[in-house]
């Protein structure tokens, strides 16, 4: 069985990176053949100043390794270490509908939010998708906020099936319905663009500023309280 995950290096690992991939990478990789990549192509789609990139992909190698990502028994590799997942990329361009990447949740919440989107963040899922089918995966791990990339990485990998014979296979998704959108110290997805994440490795005078600063619930302290959706929730389990 063949696994397959890769995680943006956009700055520091936050708990949200670990319950979407950390956690399951640790467990897959004792499971069968596993391949890692720093999807650094992915990254300059996000706003990064240029000359940083390189320093934070040694980061991001580096914070995997410390949460037990294991260079002897997975393949960890940088995206664009592999020239080919580009060629892949346009091969399966000329079989994509347009309509099927304006459907895509990434694209039309940008559109909503009166933010235009490059051509870079529309074509996302076929660089996903190249991503994934370039390296025959059987299994790839996604939250939930992306399970529709890998719907239409399938999607796309049938079309050129059709078209061109049983060239690739489609892979299964591994969705952790426990962990789900973890939510950020604002109640909303935990994210680097939006500034309110939790640090796997930051200072604890850092992270207790931020920790203090979440909104509280206003129930009395002895009430029951709801987990769901919440960050004590998502901890604890």
């Amino acid at each position: 069985m063949r696994y397959l995950s890769g995680i943006q290096p956009t700055g520091r690992l936050h708990l949200g990176n670990y319950f979407g991939m950390i956690r399951p990478a640790v467990e897959l990789q004792a499971k069968g053949e596993a391949y890692y990549f720093l999807a650094d192509y992915h990254a300059l789609t996000g706003a990064n100043e240029p000359g940083q990139l390189d320093g934070l992909v040694r980061e991001t190698y580096l914070d995997l390794l410390a949460c037990g990502v294991d260079p002897e028994r997975a393949v960890v590799f940088r995206q664009s270490a592999v020239s080919e997942v580009h060629e892949l990329a346009w091969y399966l361009s000329t079989v994509t509908p347009m309509g099927l990447l304006e459907r895509c949740h990434s694209y039309k919440d940008k559109v909503t939010k009166g933010i235009s989107p490059s051509h870079g963040l529309f074509a996302y899922p076929v660089l996903m998708a190249a991503d994934i089918l370039l390296y025959d995966a059987d299994r790839v791990p996604v939250g939930q906020d992306q399970k529709q990339h890998l719907e239409v990485a399938r999607d796309i990998a049938g079309k050129f099936n059709d078209k061109y014979g049983q060239v690739f296979k489609l892979p299964e998704s591994i969705i952790r319905e426990e962990a789900g959108v973890v939510p950020g110290v604002d109640g909303q997805k935990m994210s680097k663009s939006y500034g309110n994440t939790l640090e796997i490795f930051a200072e604890e005078k850092d992270l207790r500023k931020k920790i203090m600063g979440i909104k509280t619930d206003s129930t009395p302290v002895e009430a029951p309280k709801a987990v769901e959706g919440r960050l004590c929730g998502v901890w604890c389990d």
